[in-house]
């Protein structure tokens, strides 16, 4: 008899950014939880896409090298005005 193996679902925060140089990508995705894990898109739909993607294959090399897959910190955001 087979042992079943069960998915476990993981979630991250990732942060969806415009381009600011007004390039040919139109915006920018990345996970502060997982270091250097970032993608992009020429929209939010392929953004999400690519992220899911890159997400799914950064975890995988985590487990493929025997580390643990970092927990999600609390992530604040905010706004700072100055006076200039």
């Amino acid at each position: 008899m087979k042992k079943q193996i069960k998915n476990k679902v993981l979630s991250f925060s990732v942060i969806y950014e415009a381009d600011p140089n007004g390039g040919y990508v139109a915006y920018v995705a990345y996970v502060p939880s997982l270091s250097g894990c970032h993608s992009q898109g020429d929209n939010l739909e392929e953004a999400e896409k690519n992220i899911r993607e890159a997400i799914g294959l950064y975890v995988e090399s985590l487990r493929a090298h025997k580390y643990s897959i970092p927990q999600e910190q609390r992530i604040l955001q905010g706004r700072v005005e100055i006076s200039v």
